[in-house]
């Protein structure tokens, strides 16, 4: 038999796609009633489905993306396994016509604002990173923001950060059009980069990713949430680093982590390099300002390397 025969074609209707990814994800049938755009989407739009007393938080992008959406629910059911952590469950991902689109459990959350709520998420932060893998990287590659992210497995953290992580935006940026001295200077801090790490040797610990106050919140029971994760097993200074970058964590939430797990000294060094990654991957998503932060970033790094 022609096994091109027996395969389902996708529906071309959303609404019928999400009433079937969500029937088959609870064991019955769906009528959703109301599908409506919310905010908290840059790369993707976000819409709220509502389905009796059931509501569901959809993502909707281009079809090409479809692994992006598989990825990231890989990346949440990671999570998922550490207690102290809540993430939204996935109903599932698939494609309807051109759109891909991915379906999770809609959460009532509020910001990291508060004290308390700070020193729940750093404790929480911490047992996440207590989690660890075997090697750098990651069962899969996936995304940082719509940007693929390579996790090929490495047992050195230095090696695993330049060429998993920098090279490639610097790759990308001089596709993007961004010659000079940000390749050439940042091609020269790859080759630096185990001059941050002399004195130290991190563990590979199962990170979020892609950590800043916008994935994040505080659920009604108050129990840190974390969802669009980036995961991989790396230094977990990697999501320290992260939450000092947009800000938006209270200062209850470092101290409470470093309670938990205090950092290696030279973390100031080592979180402009974290960090630099994601500044390098907002230049090649946005653009702008990013140039010249970038730059400022790697020439301070390779002051430091010597």
């Amino acid at each position: 038999m022609d096994n091109k025969s027996t395969r389902q074609t996708p529906p071309v209707n959303l609404l019928d796609a999400l009433n079937e990814t969500i029937g088959r994800s609870t064991g019955r049938s769906c009528n959703i009633a109301s599908l409506n755009e919310t905010g908290g989407g840059s790369i993707s739009r976000a819409l709220v489905a509502e389905a009796g007393n059931e509501k569901w938080f959809v993502k909707l992008n281009d079809i090409g993306l479809l692994d992006m959406f598989e990825a990231e629910a890989d990346g949440l059911r990671a999570l998922a396994k550490c207690p102290e952590i809540r993430v939204p469950r996935v109903a599932g991902a698939g494609c309807a016509g051109q759109q891909a689109f991915i379906v999770l459990e809609h959460l009532d959350m509020r910001p990291l604002r508060e004290n308390t709520a700070g020193t729940v998420a750093g404790r929480a932060v911490a047992a996440l990173h207590r989690i660890t893998g075997k090697s750098f990287g990651w069962s899969r590659d996936n995304y940082i923001g719509s940007t693929p992210q390579s996790n090929r497995a490495h047992q050195d953290w230095p090696v695993f950060f330049a060429r998993e992580r920098l090279l490639p935006q610097l790759d990308l940026a001089r596709t993007n059009g961004h010659p000079g001295s940000l390749i050439d200077h940042g091609e020269r801090l790859a080759e630096k980069l185990t001059v941050f790490f002399s004195d130290y040797q991190p563990t590979p610990s199962l990170l979020h990713g892609d950590l800043w106050s916008g994935n994040a919140g505080i659920d009604h029971n108050g129990k840190l949430t974390l969802f669009d994760p980036a995961v991989y097993f790396g230094d977990r200074e990697a999501d320290l680093a992260m939450t000092e970058l947009f800000g938006g964590f209270p200062a209850a939430f470092h101290a409470s982590y470093r309670e938990a797990w205090p950092r290696a000294a030279g973390y100031a060094q080592r979180r402009t390099l974290y960090n630099l990654y994601h500044v390098l991957n907002h230049l090649n998503l946005f653009g702008g300002s990013y140039r010249s932060q970038a730059i400022q970033m790697i020439d301070w790094l390779l002051a430091e390397a010597g």
